[in-house]
């Protein structure tokens, strides 16, 4: 029998947690009008804790994410490689701590994508002001801001 290599054992473990958020059971509608606030796609435009400029960390393209909360998935691009997967919303507390199917294309400059990725792990609470900027929090402190797309 002929060894897998790691791409195909990616693609099975990434394929076998998109079937298993399918599945009916898990979902919940929402009917608190404060999530229905996070629906849609949102483009980064600042985020903390990083001596490099903004502009530096995404030359080409910023981060977008993009929400499904009927289904409690989210979407995006890190700047450079798509990901997709759970989160847990209860009101204003949000977990994106669960893992996420990403491809994994040549980045030129990767620094950007690895800290939203490790940015957004730390991110425990959410804000939109004026339906229009969402910031994503670490308990009361603002890690991330967007701007509606």
């Amino acid at each position: 029998m002929k060894a897998l290599n790691k791409n195909t054992v990616f693609c099975i473990i990434a394929i076998g947690i998109f079937f298993a958020s399918c599945d009916s059971s898990k979902k919940t509608t929402y009917t608190n009008s404060t999530v229905s606030k996070l629906e849609g796609t949102w483009e980064l435009n600042y985020i903390s804790g990083k001596t490099i400029a903004f502009d530096s960390l995404y030359p080409n393209k910023k981060p977008i994410i993009t929400f499904d909360i009927a289904n409690k998935l989210t979407s995006g691009s890190t700047g450079c490689n798509n990901f997709n997967g759970p989160i847990k919303l209860d009101d204003n507390r949000i977990s994106f701590t669960d893992p996420m199917a990403m491809t994994r294309m040549m980045c030129s400059d990767i620094k950007g994508e690895n800290v939203f990725l490790e940015t957004l792990k730390k991110i425990n609470n959410w804000s939109v002001k004026d339906n229009n900027t969402l910031n994503l929090l670490m308990d009361d402190v603002g890690m991330m801001r967007f701007t509606k797309k």
